[in-house]
């Protein structure tokens, strides 16, 4: 780890300690950047992300012309412990069982706590619609024939370009391909960098539906160590990748899911070259980078790639609608390869949705509805990890996310998360189980909840009604 690392997250350590032992109160000024480097002897640059830690943790908030303020205070529960995973790949086998999970989460009446989904009234659902009927009318070529040979739409790769630049780019044009969603994006990465039985690091817990394309593709999973809060351990990954037996990292580093963990830059950096040093194709999955709730958006690891090792994939599902079925990668050096890829998978994706994604980009609209669902979803989060504090046992632990909408949780070590989703289920209550996150059944007294939906009296209920199943078992 590096000196200007520690230094940063010692001092964002030191500010956040002050906060939660009440030396600086909720509404508080900080003392100002330039006097913070002067008095502790840093860099500006030093001070500056120490404070975009705290702000990513929701502990300050930045004002424009005033400086930085005490947001919040974090509660009296602990977080998630890092947990050592096994040293040794294994195969996955999760699919049946998250099948199980997801479809008892989708039956009618069911509390919305398992697949993380946001609820329709978040969603610019009506301009959707309207630019649907209107490009259908002045494009009616667009829903003509087909292709099987994969087209992208410049106006719409114009569009990420230009987004791009948020993302510490910009990328090139010719970088990025048009698929069907991440999870399509994120396979075909898979197949062009892997072969069956290859080895791949991810991230513990990691994503279950990362999980599932390993297990698809016949890949085994290497679990790295990874912190609620900085995302995983850049030096478990350099021990795991000297011996050249890791084909490709498969990382979530931005709010990722389920921890909502945000990776600082300078880590970042130090996995991009690593990575690259070493070979290892690096497999970024960004779905959540624009819902992140500090002020400013996390850089991906591709924002410190400087020889096309990592692809970049995202999608637009978590913050305009799951029902688009429009994602991309930015392929770096393994463009072509992923390129074939999807004309043999799936061809063309869809051009009147691609045209729709790019006007509605192009008007401006999407920045200001991000900002409103940004909003929302920390509201939510917040009000989940209130809701759980109050009604599960005293010992359990809870995550801090920094971005998107779901929220980690570690019950004591008694539990049976699983055994828990069978009582659960039949009172109409539903969760994804932790076990689900890890290739070797890791986590068993973890589970996720969904916080896509404002926090009702109803979602307040349901959560009291599963704390009360966990302390009456």
């Amino acid at each position: 780890m590096s000196a200007e690392l520690l230094r940063y997250e010692k001092l964002a350590a030191e500010l956040e300690g002050m906060i939660s032992g009440g030396s600086l109160c909720h509404g508080d000024r900080l003392p100002s950047v330039r006097r913070l480097a002067v008095e502790r002897r840093l860099s500006v640059s030093t001070v500056v992300q120490a404070l975009h830690q705290l702000e990513g943790r929701g502990l300050v908030e930045a004002r424009p012309q005033s400086g930085y303020f005490v947001r919040r205070v974090e509660p009296a529960r602990a977080q998630p412990v890092l947990r050592p995973p096994p040293v040794e790949p294994v195969p996955v086998d999760v699919s049946q069982r998250l099948v199980r999970v997801l479809q008892a989460g989708a039956k009618p009446g069911m509390a919305p706590f398992a697949a993380a989904l946001p609820a329709p009234g978040l969603l610019p659902l009506a301009a959707l619609h309207r630019l649907y009927a209107g490009i259908a009318r002045r494009q009616p070529k667009l829903l003509e024939g087909g292709s099987h040979i994969n087209m992208d739409e410049p106006a719409l790769v114009r569009q990420l370009v230009r987004r791009s630049l948020a993302w510490g780019g910009p990328l090139a044009a010719e970088e990025f391909v048009i698929t069907n969603s991440c999870t399509e994006a994120l396979g075909l990465c898979l197949r062009a960098v892997t072969k069956p039985g290859d080895t791949v690091a991810v991230e513990s817990p990691a994503y279950y539906l990362m999980l599932q394309l390993l297990e698809t593709l016949g890949l085994k999973a290497l679990e790295i160590p990874t912190d609620p809060q900085t995302g995983i351990s850049v030096e478990a990954l350099d021990l795991a990748t000297r011996d050249g037996a890791v084909a490709a990292c498969l990382l979530v580093p931005n709010a990722s899911n389920p921890l909502g963990s945000v990776m600082p830059d300078e880590k970042k950096r130090l996995l991009a070259t690593l990575t690259a040093s070493r070979g290892v194709a690096v497999i970024e999955d960004d779905i959540y980078g624009d819902l992140h709730f500090g002020s400013q958006r996390p850089w991906p690891i591709k924002a410190f790639d400087t020889s096309g090792n990592v692809m970049l994939c995202s999608s637009f599902s978590k913050s305009l609608t799951p029902s688009l079925r429009i994602g991309f990668v930015a392929a770096g050096r393994h463009r072509s390869a992923i390129a074939l890829q999807k004309t043999i998978t799936s061809g063309a994706t869809n051009p009147l949705t691609q045209h729709v994604l790019a006007e509605y980009l192009a008007s401006g609209a999407y920045e200001r509805h991000l900002r409103s669902l940004r909003r929302s979803y920390e509201s939510q989060v917040e009000s989940m990890r209130q809701a759980v504090s109050r009604y599960f046992p005293a010992a359990t632990r809870i995550a801090w996310p920094q971005g998107g909408f779901v929220l980690w949780v570690e019950l004591p070590e008694v539990f049976d998360a699983s055994r828990l989703h069978e009582r659960a289920v039949a009172e109409n209550l539903s969760f994804v189980p932790g076990e689900l996150f890890s290739a070797s059944g890791m986590y068993r007294n973890c589970l996720r909840l969904n916080c896509g939906n404002p926090h009702t009296p109803e979602i307040d209920d349901a959560v009291r009604r599963l704390g009360a199943l966990i302390e009456n078992p």
